[in-house]
């Protein structure tokens, strides 16, 4: 596999975890807005630009949680992210380093907001995950790539432990999909754009 193909995602456990929820849950997108609002509010407010960093690639039915969310939200035009990272231009482990200079080198005080897949324990598939501070894209399948992210955002897609590029390839789109929904309504919603969540809720 070359190297622009490889998954970014972890593993669950290699970064510290605020709030979790079932993407199925009824309140799985209030839920979540509310935790991103608690800490993208005052980053908005405070003059910060926000980054929405999404990573994965379209080339891994698993890995393309990230580049689905990022297209979403992107797609909603009146947020005030600024996105990298769709299906049509992923962010995957060989770029990762140029956009983060590209990043800092951009955007007036940026507050990186990282979205994710990783792989966990079978209770925990479905679950999405807030936390604060970095995460540690590449770890659940042993790659060695920077930490990413004042906030970050990851979604369980798939069971890890064993054979991780070949469970990533075989993880349900619908499963994935249903994740990045819910992940991109909360982002919306967290910094209220009503007009915004329609369109959302369309795709």
């Amino acid at each position: 596999m070359r190297e622009d193909h490889l998954p970014s995602c972890q593993q669950v456990g290699t970064m510290p975890v605020r709030f979790r929820i079932p993407y199925h849950h009824p309140e799985a997108v209030n839920r979540i807005a509310a935790e991103l609002g608690a800490h993208l509010q005052p980053e908005l407010q405070s003059g910060s630009s926000l980054v929405l960093l999404c990573l994965g690639t379209d080339r891994s039915t698993g890995d393309a949680l990230g580049p689905l969310v990022g297209s979403q939200v992107e797609a909603a035009r009146t947020s005030p992210y600024h996105v990298y990272g769709t299906l049509a231009e992923p962010v995957h482990a060989a770029n990762l380093p140029d956009k983060l200079k590209e990043i800092r080198a951009c955007h007036h005080r940026p507050f990186v907001l990282a979205v994710d897949a990783s792989l966990g324990n079978s209770e925990s598939v479905g679950y999405i995950n807030v936390g604060t501070g970095p995460l540690l894209p590449g770890a659940g399948v042993k790659k060695n790539l920077p930490p990413v992210g004042d906030l970050h955002i990851t979604g369980v897609v798939n069971v890890g432990g064993f054979l991780e590029y070949l469970v990533l390839q075989n993880t349900r789109l619908n499963l994935v999909m249903r994740q990045a929904q819910v992940i991109a309504q909360a982002l919306l919603q967290a910094i209220d754009h009503p007009q915004s969540l329609k369109l959302i809720a369309s795709v």
